[in-house]
């Protein structure tokens, strides 16, 4: 049996929204440099849909397919649906991902997370902290 599964496989060879945007709405950056997988990812947010998302991920395979994954989920999507995207839906939509490579799929929520605070801090919204407070993504690796 496969270690990963054949979409993992294909979103680690044909990243999807790989890049970054000029004068991008928001902007998140999660990583650890102990388990070396770092995130950066791009929204470009127009009457609250996301209209464009690129992505920029130093790490292992599955954290590029989860990278690629997240941003394929979320693009053309309300704000708000992209606030409720949990790594589990992003380890689901990959049909799995090895139980030490969990903390990928965190990493691509938090990621996400992280960007739209940046865009509610960039325009005065108003937000709920506990929405944003993060997970300890790197624990798998330690």
């Amino acid at each position: 049996m496969a270690i990963y599964s054949e979409k993992v496989m294909d979103h680690f060879r044909n990243p999807r929204n790989v890049g970054t945007i000029e004068n991008a709405d928001g902007v998140g950056e999660v990583g650890n440099a102990v388990c070396g997988d770092i995130m950066k990812i791009y929204l470009k947010i127009d009457d609250d849909i996301i209209t464009d998302v690129k992505f920029e991920t130093f790490g292992c395979g599955s954290a590029i397919a989860s990278s690629s994954m997240a941003t394929v989920m979320i693009k053309g999507k309300p704000v708000s649906d992209a606030l409720k995207l949990t790594n589990k839906a992003v380890t689901e939509a990959l049909d799995g991902l090895p139980a030490h490579k969990l903390h990928c799929s965190v990493l691509a929520e938090e990621a996400i997370k992280m960007a739209l605070k940046d865009y509610y801090d960039k325009n005065g919204i108003v937000y709920d902290n506990e929405v944003f407070a993060k997970h300890s993504s790197c624990e798998a690796c330690h």
